[in-house]
């Protein structure tokens, strides 16, 4: 028995709002949300009570993309988007954040984001 595309969207939309309910992102601890396609890795810094994502990092940013290497895998590419998503934090005085994982499992490329950022000085 198969799984189709639908039902695995549908379900990936269950957990997502399940995380939503509990997580909440202010001005003083804004909530980091990863999304996840099959080439690349985007996150938002938001902020839930003004209803504003205060700015996003990419694998596509060119900040980011000047420091991939040719052939890297998407996993470094997720690690370099964790510690330029910690630089720009500390640019804008933010120390402290909530990760939401989207619905996706903590794990993998997801993983790798949020321990690089841990590494680079964001705190969870």
């Amino acid at each position: 028995m198969s799984v189709t595309r639908k039902q695995k969207d549908s379900a990936r939309a269950r957990r997502k709002q399940r995380i939503r309910k509990k997580v909440l992102g202010t001005a003083e601890r804004p909530r980091v949300a990863v999304f996840r396609s099959l080439k690349h890795i985007s996150v938002q810094v938001v902020d839930d009570r003004a209803g504003k994502a205060l700015f996003s990092v990419s694998d596509l940013t060119p900040a980011v993309r000047a420091k991939i290497k040719a052939g890297a895998k998407k996993f470094d590419k997720s690690a370099l988007v964790g510690e330029y998503l910690a630089e720009q934090a500390r640019a804008q005085g933010i120390q402290r954040v909530v990760f939401d994982r989207g619905g996706y499992r903590y794990h993998g490329r997801v993983k790798a984001v949020a321990e690089a950022a841990r590494k680079a000085g964001l705190e969870f």
